[in-house]
This record gives C-alpha cells, structure tokens and sequence, in this order.
C-alpha cells in the first residue's frame, strides 16, 4: 500500500494532502454557521407556531423585504443554488460572501411568517461559500471544484450530521451519473468535521431506528418496486412544478415586488383556513405525526408540495429537501395502509425516494435512509431509489444540474442540461 502511495504523482499528494488540511478549518467553520442557521430556524419555527395569528397576516410584508433586500444587496447572488452549480461547472467564477447572511436572514423571515420552505439548500450554500473563499489557496481549477464539493458535504452534514450521505450527494448532484473520487476523501474529512462541529454544540440530529426489519420476498420486492415509481413520479412532479411556474410567475407577475406581495398575501389566507398552518414552515410536524402515529390525512402530501411550490417561486427563501422529506413521509403512511407493508417503513421510504427523485441523485437517499433510520432495511432503500432513478432524470430541483446520459444506439455520452 505504500508502494502504491509513492508511485502517486508528487503534486497530486501535495494537492491531496493540502485540501485534507484545509478541510478541518472547513468543517469548523461551516458547522458553527449551520449550527447558528439550524437553531435559529428551530426557535423561529418554534415563535411560529405559538404566534401564528399574529405573524400570518405578515408573509406579503416579509416578502418585501426579502426580495428589497437581494434587490439593493445581493443581486449578484439571487440565483442560490444555482450560482454554486455554476461555480461548479465553471460557468461562473466566484461567489460574494454576501451570500450567506441574506440567505440565513430570509430563510429566517421566510419560515417566521409562515411561508413554506426547507433548510438544506441554504447550509450548502453556506458550506459552498465558505470553502469556496479558500479557492486563493489551491492552484489548480480541480482542486478549486473539489473545495466547492468538500464544502457542500460540510453544509449538508453540519444541519443534517448525516456524513455519509452528505458526501454522496455532494459528490453526485452537480453532474448526475458521474462521481469524483479524488474528492471523496477530502470532503469525508469535511462532512464528518463539520457534523461533529454541529453536534458538540448542540444542534440535534433527527433519527428513528425502525424496529421492523422487512424480508425480501418475490411479492415484496415487486411492491417496492412499485413504492419507488411511485415516489419517483412524486419527486419529479415536484421538480416539474417548481421548474416550470417559477418561471410562468416571473412572466406573468415581473415586477418582484408585487409577485411576492400578491402571492404572499393569498398564501397568508389560504394556510389560515386550510388547516390553520399545518403547511407552514419546513414540515418537521407532518415528519413527526408520520413517524409518532399521529394523523396524516391523504393529501397531507399534496397540499405541502403544491404551498411549498408556491412559495418559492413567489421569491421566499429556502431549500426544498426538508418539505421533500415530508412529503414522502406523509405519502408513505397512505401507501402502506393498500400494500401491506411495515407503515413507518414505507414512510422512511417515502422520505428518502423522493428526495432522490427531486435532485436527480441516487446514492444519497439510500444513505439518508441508513443514516436517519438504521441501515437493518438497507437494501429496501436501494430497490426503492433504483426504481425511483428509472422515472428521474428528466426533470430537477436544481435547475443548473447537469446529468450523463448514455445513448443506447451507440452508446455515446452525452450531458444533460436542465437549463436549456
């Protein structure tokens, strides 16, 4: 193993060993901002809920000012997401610092007054950011992406302090179907840091360990088989939607401004009436009521993608998986009361497929599910992702993704952009 050390070029162990070193200070650094993030939207979240008449009537307002803010300030990165996606194909060379206290400052206000949005989103930004202002210190363009990489994983794992599939996921979601192994380790080093960061400072990890263990039979595979279409086509519907009515809104309401007011105030009325807020905020409470044997009505699932939706594209601030992770929790429990299933673990199921379908990644909510729910069910999580990925591809959450896509006449690659 040494010997095969040694034979390795000298700059590439030089380039090695110096990202490794700096993803200590990476992870650090991105853990105590997500620690900050994670438990100021906790106690946000937690005012919400208990004011919720007195805030509601405010989501136009708190519109307004987000959208004032990116407007005077942050023009630059009003994108998200989709700057650290072109950053990372090399689209775009840099990303403002600014980012990270307008993303945290209106994510905040946009789940305070009761819109609807996630958080994983904003800690990869956050993560992107940081790593990203130590691109200075490498000297190559690829040591330059595997920093943006290492400090994805570190944004993912410090909110979520799932490691593993942080890394995954950081490592297959800019270009799908590819992995970059020569970040593999790097970002390990980042993501388990900065989950270890966030944990030692209090910030909870969400987790079940599911009792049941499900034997895999002929009429059980070929049900999770069709569990995992099933949650694929919800997935990428939700990718749809949001993909294609941000932009109809942007068309059809172009002053910002009033978009976000007009919309803010309808969401203000309609999540009053319907069920008093229950579609508020991140869906950790559908997640709870999935997983403590609460009630989950039959379009829990549907009404959370489409106010979600909504929300975003208005111009609220925030990410997707969170909301993702609820709605495929909700659908779990309706879907396993017709197959026969173990319920909660078709709503494990359900939280990590459709995850997977939304981002167009295939590893990560296999490891999602081993993480948060104990791996005893693992290769259920692989057979439903595998169906899930088979009805992907065609639609994302992220609209700067790029994916590999092999044509089977002659079996040439080709890459995939969402954008065009």
């Amino acid at each position: 193993m040494i010997k095969s050390i040694a034979t390795l070029p000298k700059p590439f162990l030089k380039e090695m060993l110096g990202l490794v070193g700096l993803a200590l200070p990476i992870g650090v650094a991105v853990g105590v901002v997500d620690v900050i993030f994670g438990k100021g939207l906790l106690f946000l979240s937690e005012y919400r809920d208990q004011h919720l008449f007195l805030l509601l009537p405010f989501l136009a307002l708190a519109g307004l000012v987000i959208v004032f803010l990116y407007d005077k300030l942050g023009k630059e990165v009003r994108q998200g997401m989709g700057l650290v996606f072109q950053v990372g194909h090399g689209q775009k060379d840099k990303i403002p610092p600014i980012l990270i206290p307008l993303i945290l400052f209106s994510t905040w206000v946009t789940h305070l007054f009761g819109a609807s949005a996630g958080r994983e989103g904003v800690a990869v930004q956050i993560g992107a950011t940081i790593s990203h202002y130590c691109r200075k210190l490498v000297t190559s363009q690829e040591a330059a992406r595997h920093l943006l990489i290492m400090g994805m994983a570190a944004g993912f794992a410090g909110l979520f302090q799932t490691p593993i599939a942080a890394v995954v996921f950081a490592l297959e979601v800019l270009l799908v179907g590819t992995l970059r192994y020569s970040a593999l380790l790097p970002s390990l080093v980042a993501a388990y840091v900065a989950s270890w960061t966030s944990h030692a400072l209090g910030l909870e990890k969400f987790t079940i360990v599911l009792e049941e263990t499900l034997t895999i039979t002929p009429l059980t595979l070929v049900k999770l088989i069709g569990l995992g279409l099933i949650f694929g086509l919800v997935g990428n519907s939700f990718a749809y939607l949001l993909g294609w009515f941000k932009p109809y809104l942007s068309q059809k309401l172009p002053n910002p401004y009033f978009r976000i007011a007009f919309i803010g105030a309808l969401l203000s009325i309609c999540l009053m009436i319907g069920h008093v807020g229950r579609y508020s905020g991140l869906g950790t409470n559908l997640i709870a009521a999935a997983f403590s044997g609460q009630t989950i009505l039959t379009y829990d699932w549907l009404l959370k993608m489409i106010v979600t939706v909504i929300s975003l594209s208005a111009g609220f601030q925030g990410g997707e998986v969170t909301p993702l992770f609820a709605i495929g929790a909700s659908l779990g429990i309706v879907l396993a009361t017709y197959l026969g299933l173990p319920v909660l673990l078709v709503a494990a199921l359900g939280y990590a497929t459709v995850f997977g379908s939304a981002t167009n990644t295939f590893w990560a909510p296999i490891f999602i599910g081993i993480e948060v729910f104990g791996p005893d069910n693992a290769l259920a999580y692989f057979v439903t992702a595998a169906a899930a990925y088979m009805v992907s591809h065609r639609h994302s959450i992220y609209s700067y993704q790029k994916v590999v896509m092999t044509n089977l006449e002659d079996m040439t690659v080709n890459q995939v952009d969402f954008k065009k």
